[in-house]
């Protein structure tokens, strides 16, 4: 990924979008206006910050991207596979008017002009565009999103709602808590290997003990990263068309919130795609 500044903002994107001219970028903590435990851009309105430094911050990184702050369409997250179709007329959700809906961690839409955006601080953003059909996608992936294999379900509606040819569509993989940061128990474990096979969770390395507590029963290091470019690849995506980020939010504090470090006092990070 690249690491840019634009109009005061650091923001990531992602090589093979750029490539393609989409207006994209996961942003950082660096280039708003909030302050204390939300340093600087923190873009999520429910974190207690105030709605005046969230709704600057979305202003300071629409113009960073070139797009109409007015017309972004925000998620609303509870770790779900849902996956919503966003029409013209969801344009300016979440952020000139509440959400009209629940429940929806992802989004996919044909409509030009629109911002997709949800939110993160350690989960795993999944973008998607099909250049032929002129489709775009953005959803959040947790483990549990992950396990329920929120992409697969994604690029499913894609093909479903637009007709989208499974070979067209890119994918890629955003800054998240990489496989040495990101310790989890044996329940979740079990979940990852009824999901995927046992065999394969172990033998891709997606799943190893623990290097955090080593020799702790129970206790597993995983490959977020790894199990989503899985999920693509099973649901038909070339390799060749999926980009993985190597930028984790733990590793790199300096640039991002992460909820493993600071816990539910912190700011929001966020994922934008737009047509």
């Amino acid at each position: 990924m690249n690491k840019k500044i634009k109009n005061g903002v650091t923001i990531m994107t992602f090589d093979s979008l750029e490539k393609l001219g989409v207006k994209h970028c996961f942003s950082t903590k660096l280039g708003g206006v909030s302050e204390g435990v939300y340093e600087s851009m923190n873009l999520g309105f429910n974190r207690g910050d105030s709605d005046e430094n969230v709704q600057s911050n979305f202003e300071r990184i629409a113009a960073a991207l070139g797009v109409d702050k007015n017309c972004m369409c925000l998620s609303q997250q509870t770790h779900t596979t849902n996956v919503r179709v966003m029409t013209k007329e969801d344009a300016g959700n979440g952020i000139v008017r509440p959400l009209p809906y629940t429940d929806v961690d992802g989004m996919i839409t044909d409509v030009k002009g629109m911002t997709l955006v949800t939110f993160y601080a350690d989960c795993v953003p999944l973008y998607f565009y099909d250049p032929v059909k002129q489709v775009i996608g953005l959803s959040h992936s947790g483990w549990r999103g992950t396990v329920g294999k929120i992409g697969k379900n994604t690029i499913e509606l894609m093909c479903k709602t637009y007709g989208c040819n499974i070979s067209d569509i890119r994918c890629c993989i955003g800054p998240s808590i990489c496989k040495d940061c990101y310790e989890v128990s044996e329940d979740v474990i079990e979940q990852f290997e009824a999901a995927f096979g046992k065999e394969l969770v172990h033998e891709s390395g997606m799943v190893i003990p623990s290097t955090l507590h080593p020799g702790e029963p129970g206790k597993y290091m995983l490959d977020l990263w790894k199990a989503n470019e899985t999920v693509f690849l099973e649901a038909g995506i070339s390799r060749e068309n999926i980009e993985i980020t190597d930028y984790c939010t733990h590793c790199r504090p300096e640039l991002f919130y992460s909820h493993r470090i600071m816990g539910a006092k912190r700011g929001s990070l966020a994922a934008f795609l737009c047509l």
